[in-house]
């Protein structure tokens, strides 16, 4: 019974440790995310994905200035912008009041810019063959969609791009 006992105890202090840690490393983020210009994009990523360093350098060369943050692990930035969770790529920016998840053309980040509609973000889903940062040798492009995130957490098609 007392091995029961400490084994609960061992359970919750731990619990607690994670449930701090989740909110230092949010409140790191907030942190991080107010003292950007509210026009750079500040893009998480993992150091070697070679397909978001290929995003960031689209987005520079549509004129963004871009941050970026390597990090080991997504889930808890994403959890902090509200990203939905069936819903992630390979990295996670955020520029204005928005988040963008995954490979959305540099156009299209503008364009919410422009309206600043009542949103939390824009995402393509997945990792598109011919999307930003993911091209292919023959140039072929999937058809795929960028969706919009609105403030209810209901999810709409925003642009649609390919054949």
């Amino acid at each position: 019974m007392k091995s029961l006992a400490l084994l609960v105890l061992v359970f919750l202090l731990l619990s607690i440790d994670a449930c701090a840690q989740r909110a230092s490393d949010s409140a790191g983020l907030n942190a991080l995310l107010a003292s950007a210009d509210p026009t750079e994009v500040v893009t998480f990523k993992n150091a070697s994905c070679g397909c978001c360093s290929s995003w960031v350098h689209h987005m520079q060369s549509a004129g963004f200035k871009v941050r970026v943050e390597n990090v080991a692990d997504l889930t808890p930035i994403r959890e902090s912008l509200g990203v939905p969770a069936n819903y992630g790529s390979c990295h996670t920016a955020h520029v204005g009041k928005f988040f963008i998840e995954g490979h959305v053309p540099a156009e299209d980040v503008k364009r919410l810019l422009a309206l600043q509609l009542p949103a939390k973000g824009l995402i393509v889903p997945g990792m598109p063959n011919g999307s930003p940062g993911m091209t292919s040798a023959g140039g072929h492009q999937d058809p795929y969609d960028v969706l919009l995130v609105a403030l209810d957490g209901t999810v709409t098609v925003f642009a649609h791009h390919g054949s």
